[in-house]
């Protein structure tokens, strides 16, 4: 049977983190990711593309799985469950743009601009080893230059923010990159996947109106945002403020609320890899559904102060650790993931889920959940969930430990 919900009756008048201050004022490093030292204890071991193909479903498998070669975490967790065939892996046989000539130094960050805003399919020839791309400038989606965006890193690029900028940005409702329609926050295009790519150092601080504080590595709004076979390390955003969220992404009016797809993909992974912002340290959003699956998230911190509405006295936010979802209807679906070592300063170490008007759905299959410490409160029976929404949880196969 599962456990009674009985939310704690003072969330919003928790008392503040006892825990470490932890990272808000710290600068963001933006040297090149180091290799592993020792791994933590809890850290996921890196899975083979034999191991992946024995313990995944056909459905689930996706190419690419064993692309990356370095000594960072991985990209995703070897949970096996199924992925919807719109959620998988996008063709790339067919670029329009291939940034490089063969050499790293003519992958450029100019270069990579131009092809974001002009659009359409996007791969890589910068040589056969790993190369990082330090964006001198944010990338920007035009949302008239075409319907479809497909980056697809081939495993061997790097995006880095230089601990300075966000990476990359989409928004049909920002008139600078030309308004489409009426009604900018419900439109079908552009359709954005990222694939077989890592976002390291990226940086939102400040970036204007309300809506767009946050996502340090990628903001979305608009459109269709879909993520497959990527990694998120030491990305950020402002570590304070109620509606500021998503330290590696923030997602805003998917098209008529279908589901915003994070497939095989890490965040964080290692202690020195967490991505931070004042609420959802890997991923936030208002309204939008995420449906997550076979990914790894670890060590993600929501470092703000105060929940949402603000307690009076402080900035606000805190919570969701590796994940916050705030809004009305919407769904958030967890599938073949683990989500460990993610904390948060107010609700929802793991996930903060609050649907204001109580349709909003949760659903957790073949998951582990444990170690994320909600320092000011959760809802009981669930560790490190805060949650408010239509009935239970629906938690099945699943592990919940503090």
């Amino acid at each position: 049977m599962e456990p009674a919900i009985e939310p704690d009756a003072n969330t919003t008048a928790a008392a503040e983190a006892t825990e470490e201050s932890v990272a808000a004022a710290e600068p963001v490093q933006s040297a090149p990711v180091a290799a592993a030292p020792a791994a933590d204890s809890d850290a996921e071991a890196t899975p083979t593309a034999e191991s992946l193909a024995m313990r995944a479903p056909s459905a689930a498998r996706l190419p690419g799985a064993s692309l990356f070669n370095d000594d960072l975490p991985a990209a995703g967790h070897a949970g096996g469950s199924a992925v919807p065939a719109e959620a998988r892996i996008e063709d790339v046989s067919n670029p329009r743009t291939v940034i490089g000539n063969g050499s790293p130094a003519s992958c450029t960050s100019a270069a990579f601009v131009r092809a974001v805003a002009r659009g359409g399919v996007i791969t890589f020839n910068c040589g056969p080893a790993p190369v990082t791309i330090v964006l001198s400038a944010t990338a920007k989606v035009v949302n008239d230059a075409a319907e479809k965006i497909v980056i697809d890193g081939g495993g061997k690029v790097t995006l880095s923010g230089g601990g300075q900028r966000r990476i990359l940005y989409m928004n049909t409702c920002d008139p600078d990159q030309v308004w489409t329609t009426p009604h900018c926050q419900n439109q079908d295009h552009p359709r954005l996947t990222l694939q077989n790519l890592t976002f390291v150092d990226g940086a939102a601080h400040g970036t204007g109106a309300a809506e767009t504080y946050g996502g340090g590595a990628v903001f979305a709004r608009g459109g269709r945002l879909k993520i497959v076979n990527s990694r998120f390390f030491r990305n950020r955003c402002d570590p304070n403020g109620p509606d500021v969220g998503g330290g590696a992404v923030r997602a805003l009016d998917q098209f008529e609320g279908q589901p915003l797809y994070v497939v095989n993909s890490t965040f964080g992974g290692r202690k020195d890899l967490a991505n931070v912002c004042s609420n959802g340290g890997a991923l936030s959003s208002i309204g939008v559904s995420y449906h997550v699956y076979n990914s790894l998230f670890t060590h993600n911190r929501a470092v703000g102060i105060g929940a949402n509405p603000a307690r009076d006295g402080t900035p606000g936010g805190g919570s969701g650790g590796a994940i916050y979802n705030d809004g009305n209807r919407f769904q958030l679906v967890v599938s073949g993931s683990k989500i460990v070592q993610n904390r948060a300063r107010e609700g929802g170490g793991a996930i903060f889920f609050v649907s204001n008007d109580l349709t909003g759905t949760l659903r957790i299959t073949n998951s582990t959940l444990r170690l994320n410490p909600s320092a000011g409160f959760e809802t009981r029976g669930y560790p490190g969930i805060f949650y408010l929404g239509s009935g239970l949880p629906l938690i099945t196969g699943s592990s919940l430990l503090p």
